[in-house]
């Protein structure tokens, strides 16, 4: 299966969610590549890192670049179950190509009006892709939410998407926890990092049960 985390705009934590998400699926026993096609290079910054700190731990990471990503991608399905595909940051050659071979595209956005206003674009880039990949599936995920239970964005955000017809909301919302930084920084996910945060291990459990459709138990923190 590929999965791809991609959206137009930057900074809306893609790669904290890519990278997670390979974290867990390995945990599970699954043979899964990471795959970064973003120009920034975070996700292979990270699983360098992780290379270093975890060596017999390593996610395999690859980079990949141009339009030809797609057929690519669709070749590397013969050699790994899961492909995780990290790929945007801006309307890219690398973003609609994978948008064309992957079975789901998972769209991070924060609460706010600029992010918003990128969901019409992606709504396009969907519609085109689904020309000539009609199995793609595209969710969005409220990415970075605030901790505070008196501040509603998030809760006003989700009632808007139901506008477009071409993404669907995921039921995800993840917030904005120091612990998705502290497990970037060393090259780790949120089930690694020590002291755990309890609350980022079930966002992420959550959202890896949403993505593989996972009816088992989840994945438990490195403790």
């Amino acid at each position: 299966m590929i999965i791809l985390i991609g959206v137009e705009k930057g900074g809306t934590g893609k790669t904290t969610l890519a990278t997670n998400l390979a974290v867990i699926r390995k945990m599970a026993g699954e043979d899964v590549l990471l795959v970064d096609a973003d120009i920034q290079k975070s996700a292979n910054f990270w699983a360098t890192m992780r290379n270093e700190v975890l060596p017999n731990n390593r996610i395999s990471c690859i980079q990949k670049f141009g339009k030809g990503i797609g057929t690519e991608l669709l070749d590397l399905t013969g050699r790994y179950k899961d492909i995780i595909v990290d790929a945007g940051g801006r309307d890219s050659v690398e973003l609609r190509a994978s948008m064309a071979v992957a079975d789901k595209l998972y769209i991070p956005i924060q609460a706010s009006q600029f992010d918003f206003w990128t969901l019409s674009q992606m709504e396009e880039l969907v519609q085109a892709a689904r020309n000539f990949n009609p199995k793609l599936q595209a969710y969005i995920i409220i990415n970075r939410s605030s901790a505070n239970p008196s501040v509603t964005e998030s809760n006003e955000a989700i009632e808007l998407l139901k506008d477009f017809e071409n993404l669907k909301y995921s039921g995800i919302t993840i917030c904005d926890r120091i612990a998705y930084r502290k497990a970037a920084s060393r090259g780790l996910s949120v089930l690694e990092l020590q002291p755990i945060d309890q609350k980022a291990v079930k966002e992420m459990n959550t959202f890896y049960k949403k993505v593989y459709n996972e009816k088992t138990k989840l994945a438990k923190s490195a403790a």
